[in-house]
């Protein structure tokens, strides 16, 4: 059995934000960076609403135009690059800035610098 995309501890901080954020006015900083080791595609995600499997981050799909939006958790597990490999996760990812802050950033250099 293979190790989960997301494991449980991050899981659950993904969940809190999302439940703190009812009103849409929150800018966590992203718990989790995840990118295709064999294309171009990067999220920093910050929420998971635990209902749908829908994430909330900034989404990069390589294209030089990273956005703010939300993205299945479900999809991005089935996800393979050009070579098969599929999406892993940063392990030695730590934001140390809100997410609004990572956008400002990928907008100005046309996609996710860290």
């Amino acid at each position: 059995m293979t190790a989960p995309l997301i494991p449980a501890p991050l899981r659950e901080r993904l969940i809190a934000n999302y439940r703190s954020n009812r009103d849409g006015e929150a800018d966590h900083p992203p718990v989790v960076k995840l990118f295709t080791p064999d294309a171009q595609a990067t999220w920093l995600l910050s929420e998971l609403d635990p209902e749908d499997g829908r994430l909330f981050g900034l989404c990069d799909l390589g294209m030089g135009c990273a956005e703010l939006g939300y993205v299945s958790l479900a999809e991005l597990e089935t996800v393979r690059g050009p070579l098969g490999l599929p999406v892993e996760r940063d392990q030695w990812f730590e934001a140390d800035r809100p997410l609004s802050a990572y956008a400002r950033e990928a907008s100005a250099a046309g996609r996710i610098t860290v």
